[in-house]
Parts: C-alpha cells; structure tokens; sequence
C-alpha cells in the first residue's frame, strides 16, 4: 500500500498504467495523462461514489480481476466530499470536521484491503511535521489536519520528483526516503533512495524482501 505525493503534471496518474491489473477510482480531470494507455476507471464525484466504489470491490466478482487499486487522487476525493460537506453545514468547522472523519475512514478502509496492491496519489503542499512542527512538502489535503495525519496512514511514502541527467534532460523519479523538507518513508527497507517510477518494479522489490 503505497502513498506518492507531488506536483501537478509529474505523471502520479501515468504511475497508474505501470502497476500490476490496475483499475483507477478517479476524481481526477486529467486522467486523459494516461494518454494511448487503457486502464478501467471508476469515477468518483462524491464521498457517496467513494463508498460506493468500496463496496464493489469487496463484493464484486468483476473486482476480482484487478491486481491494483488506484486511488487518483485522495486530495481531489477529499475537495469533493468537503464541497458536498459545506452544501449541508452552515458552519465551516463542522464541515471540515465532517470532511476528514468520511476520508480517515475511507482511505483505511482501501488501505486495508487484503490481498492486493493499492497506490494512492495526492497533490503536493506544505504540511507541519507533527513532532517538530517544521513545515515540510508533503501530501495535501483540505482543511489543516487531514494532510498531517495521511503520513501515519502509510509504511510507504514516496515524492514524485523531476531529476535532470547528465544528458541535461529531466526524468521522473520517485524519493523513497524523507528529509528536513519532505515527507518521506520506505519501512519495508527494500528500496533505495530513487527508484524508478514503475510501481509493478517496487511491488516487486517490496514482496522479495519479504519473502526473503
């Protein structure tokens, strides 16, 4: 179960493609980054499309033929449940409040899937460490709390970077470890500090460490 954060346009939905059987759980517009490549969609444009969404991967026989579940992307999943929050509360706080209980929920429930893989993608953003109370980029979510509490969620983290090689060209990488400026975390010490950006080639690295 994996977490990747980063910036708009750094290909956290073309990850979607490089995964075993995926099946994407969008509430993203710019799903069209997959570009040729075919991946089943589920879209999702309220919590209640969300819980639906659960509910038939756990009891559908169709739901079985996926390896890989994509949650593209939590932030965006998040945005829509709290617009839909706001419409039923006149008062913000509850609203936001309300907002993060409904994703805390939902996001363990798919994390907790088990048996297969299932990635997670959010949007890049400032977050305050909550031991130190430095802030650092990390994954964003609405409101002041939810994207704090996304890391504890998740063994593994990864940032979504741009690296320039020697050919002076930038290549996506993924960050597997954490800094005094992002979140970052591999608890399965299997990979190294950038892994290419091929969640199939991760999944794998991941299970034979364990196996071993």
């Amino acid at each position: 179960k994996v977490l990747v954060y980063g910036r708009a346009g750094f290909g956290k939905t073309r990850l979607c493609a490089t995964a075993p059987a995926p099946i994407i759980i969008s509430a993203e517009s710019g799903v069209l980054s997959l570009g040729t490549v075919r991946v089943p969609m589920i879209e999702v444009l309220s919590y209640k499309d969300f819980e639906d969404a659960y509910r038939w991967v756990i009891g559908s026989p169709e739901a079985r033929q996926f390896r890989t579940f994509c949650i593209d992307s939590a932030s965006e999943i998040a945005e829509r449940c709290l617009e839909a929050e706001k419409k039923l509360s006149k008062d913000p706080r509850r609203a936001y409040g309300e907002m993060q209980d409904k994703m805390l929920i939902g996001f363990k429930a798919f994390r907790d899937l088990p048996g297969v893989n299932v990635y997670f993608s959010c949007k890049e953003g400032m977050i305050q460490d909550g031991m130190t109370g430095a802030n650092m980029f990390g994954p964003w979510m609405p409101g002041t709390k939810l994207g704090p509490a996304m890391p504890y969620l998740f063994d593994e983290i990864f940032r979504l970077e741009k690296y320039r090689a020697a050919d002076n060209k930038e290549y996506p990488v993924l960050r597997t470890t954490g800094g005094v400026q992002h979140e970052g975390k591999d608890r399965s010490g299997a990979l190294d500090e950038f892994e290419h950006p091929n969640l199939t080639a991760i999944f794998d690295k991941i299970a034979n460490r364990k196996a071993a």
